[in-house]
């Protein structure tokens, strides 16, 4: 039996930012609020963050790298650096992106606990590189990473604007309630 015999009807969708960065994602759930249609994405390849190690008093502390610039200067270093692991780094819409198979989790490997808003993340290690004397680490999320976005008239998804996300915000928790009760 091939792979080919097993794929399900499952909605193909590519994503573009203001930068011109796509994404392709799977169409999870959908739902309807005040008239429009909002999708809960999936992105195809592994979504991965960069984090900075940085000494705070006597600890170690992981800080999300965020700013574009930071990331297009990291960018050819991760990218080697997940090669040696059959894993291509991507810059994609939304979050920066592996192709491949990440390697099976165990228990013991090195989990990294982060802060996203109120929720706990737990990110698996996968790598870490140097960059001008400053640590990093590259980690997946062990739980799938959503995307959020409203369909157009052409039917196709499109990322919310910061003004979409604010007139948004009262309402969120309904939408994610809504949209996660579909998912479970």
């Amino acid at each position: 039996m091939h792979d080919d015999d097993l794929e399900m009807d499952v909605e193909m969708v590519t994503i573009k930012d203001e930068a011109g960065r796509t994404i392709a994602c799977t169409i999870e759930h959908s739902v309807e609020v005040e008239g429009d249609e909002y999708v809960l994405l999936l992105p195809i390849d592994s979504p991965v963050e960069i984090f900075a190690w940085q000494e705070n008093g006597s600890d170690e502390e992981a800080i999300p790298v965020d700013d574009e610039a930071d990331i297009d200067r990291l960018f050819s270093i991760a990218k080697a650096v997940l090669e040696e692991q059959n894993l291509n780094l991507k810059r994609t819409a939304v979050t920066l992106t592996v192709e491949g198979e990440l390697p099976e989790y165990e228990d013991e490997d090195e989990l990294l606990e982060g802060e996203n808003s109120d929720d706990q993340e737990e990110l698996q290690f996968l790598a870490s590189f140097y960059h001008e004397e400053q640590e990093f680490g590259i980690y997946a999320p062990l739980d799938p990473f959503f995307i959020l976005a409203r369909m157009n008239e052409d039917d196709q998804p499109q990322l919310l604007t910061q003004a979409e996300l604010e007139k948004l915000e009262p309402i969120l928790p309904m939408i994610e309630d809504q949209l996660l009760d579909q998912f479970e």
